[in-house]
């Protein structure tokens, strides 16, 4: 049965994609901050969480909000409503889960991205958490024009790609490596428009090293305290991307 032979095809390939070795002194975040991560996983699930003090902005800005890796917006949702009560417009990437990047999701993304451009009739702010930030970075390679600024929480946009704690997980979601994705040429290459990476010493699923990156690799770096998880909800991290969207 030829439908049958191209499952086994597939099974057989995804197999050897999690196979694959760990690449000698390349290593994930300890284990201890990898269980770490595992408080935050019900938490943006409750009905009603306390609510930030949020000023309202001076520049209120159009803001796309890039979930992570098989993740959807609604890990998001706290981030979105504390933008909005800061009186930005908070848009979602119209995708639903990230289950990785392809050239039709990325198409997708981009056009959404350019719709917005046009709508409002200004640069739109992308705010991407861990792979999500690695489309937003993409984006605004292809498309500068349209983009006022890119935040990234949590991104493995710099160093060794199997430097976190998920990549076999990737491999065997996506069907390919995440050393050679389908429609990223260089992922460390900064894009051309102003570049904020928000990372964290205790965040357990990408290397710090990796969503830092180095200096030509973003325009600047901030050190946050929260997990990988953390980087989606918590009051830090709403605090800094305000901060950003007020430093533009």
């Amino acid at each position: 049965m030829p439908v049958a032979s191209e499952w086994l095809d597939t099974i057989k390939a995804r197999a050897a994609l999690v196979a694959e070795a760990q690449p000698s002194g390349i290593h994930g975040p300890p284990l201890k901050h990898l269980l770490g991560e595992l408080q935050f996983l019900t938490r943006p699930l409750k009905r009603k969480e306390p609510g930030l003090a949020v000023p309202r902005s001076t520049s209120p800005r159009v803001v796309m909000l890039l979930p992570g890796f098989a993740t959807h917006p609604v890990r998001l949702r706290r981030l979105a409503r504390h933008l909005e009560m800061a009186g930005h417009t908070v848009k979602n990437w119209g995708l639903g889960f990230n289950m990785g990047p392809s050239p039709e999701n990325f198409d997708v993304v981009t056009q959404r991205v350019l719709d917005l451009h046009r709508r409002y009739g200004e640069q739109v702010v992308l705010v991407g958490w861990s792979l999500g930030g690695i489309f937003a970075r993409e984006v605004a390679k292809r498309h500068p024009d349209a983009i006022a600024k890119v935040v990234t929480m949590g991104s493995p946009f710099s160093g060794n790609p199997k430097a976190n704690n998920v990549w076999r997980i990737y491999h065997l979601i996506t069907g390919h490596s995440v050393e050679a994705p389908p429609v990223v040429a260089d992922i460390a290459t900064k894009p051309p428009v102003p570049t904020v990476a928000l990372w964290s010493a205790r965040d357990g699923i990408v290397s710090p090293r990796s969503s830092c990156g180095r200096p030509g690799e973003r325009d600047r770096a901030v050190a946050l305290r929260c997990g990988h998880m953390g980087f989606a909800y918590s009051d830090e991290a709403i605090e800094a991307v305000l901060a950003e969207l007020e430093n533009i």
